[in-house]
């Protein structure tokens, strides 16, 4: 067996908005926003191996991308892959993609085979809807992607970095989890369609007032229109998650935050991770410390995240000790 590098490949978690045609049915099908978080995060490290070997939160997942990546490239190499940490599955925060593309990167790396983040995440099946797991992956930043085309992934349309003095109070629900799998494509089949002027009512907001409200620092402007976008999801998504959010733990604390102001809240994707903007530190760690003064249920968890305005980190360590780093491209 030849001699591999150890290659470790670390990645965050993304919120996700909302689609501008949730039902993907219009002419610009889904099409989505979202933001890049600097946790929580995944992390895996690989190497070639005398035998299989696996180990780690969401290793079976991960043993999947790996023997499909393998696959894809011809490859039957035996590897040692090991999942130091994930980000936590079915909350709404991306760890399939995030997941799938540092297994994917890994492999790549150790290989010396030149595959994108689009190219790994066509071969593993990540991202018929959604592009924005893909574009955080490669760049970091607030992003908007075109949705699906012609049977081609998303693309990217929009980066803006992230204000780096706005904060994030993030919502966790230890009991409740979002759709997925079979679950998520049977929900979309259910939907009616979205109507497409409304549609392209969303798309306009985020171009002409979303993304310039970020670039300007503007966050009551930014927080408007995440707001209306949630409010407009939520509706639509109800009947399918039991209300305008799948925790009634969460929609318990998004509603106390309403009140208490905060219009940049919501929830990321099917949920039940909560969201809303506070923009510095000082009023994220007030808010944060009421939020869990006020919790009554131990399934709660709170944390302050900030916006990540870089990609993925991936790093090559050969037999010699030497590292060398890797932008994700």
């Amino acid at each position: 067996m030849s001699p591999s590098p150890t290659v470790t490949v670390t990645t965050t978690a993304r919120l996700h908005f909302g689609f501008l045609d949730p039902s993907g049915r219009t002419a610009r099908p889904f099409g989505s926003f979202g933001l890049s978080l600097d946790g929580p995060s995944t992390r895996v490290s690989l190497h070639r191996a005398e035998a299989l070997a696996i180990s780690g939160p969401e290793s079976e997942r991960a043993a999947r991308y790996l023997k499909a990546i393998a696959q894809s490239c011809g490859v039957g190499h035996a590897y040692r892959l090991r999942v130091h940490q994930a980000i936590p599955p079915h909350a709404g925060l991306g760890s399939g993609t995030q997941l799938a593309l540092a297994v994917g990167s890994a492999f790549a790396a150790a290989e010396g085979i030149a595959l994108s983040p689009h190219e790994i995440a066509q071969r593993l099946g990540r991202g018929a809807r959604s592009g924005i797991g893909i574009a955080t992956f490669e760049a970091g930043g607030a992003v908007l992607d075109s949705g699906p085309c012609n049977g081609a992934l998303p693309e990217l349309v929009a980066r803006v970095p992230f204000p780096e003095a706005w904060r994030v109070l993030l919502i966790f629900d230890a009991h409740a989890k979002g759709l997925d799998g079979a679950s998520e494509v049977a929900a979309f089949e259910a939907l009616p369609a979205f109507p497409e002027a409304e549609a392209e009512h969303l798309r306009a907001r985020i171009m002409a007032h979303a993304l310039p409200a970020l670039a300007q620092s503007d966050f009551a402007a930014f927080c408007a229109e995440v707001g209306h976008l949630q409010a407009r999801m939520g509706a639509y998504f109800a009947s399918l998650q039991g209300g305008i959010f799948t925790s009634p733990r969460v929609a318990d604390t998004l509603a106390w935050l309403h009140d208490q102001g905060v219009t940049g809240l919501g929830q990321s994707s099917w949920g039940p991770t909560g969201f809303a903007f506070v923009p510095s530190q000082e009023a994220g760690e007030a808010l944060l410390a009421a939020a869990r003064g006020r919790a009554k249920h131990g399934a709660l968890r709170f944390t302050l995240a900030q916006g990540r305005n870089q990609g993925a980190s991936v790093e090559t360590q050969p037999q010699r000790g030497h590292v060398t780093d890797m932008p994700s491209r």
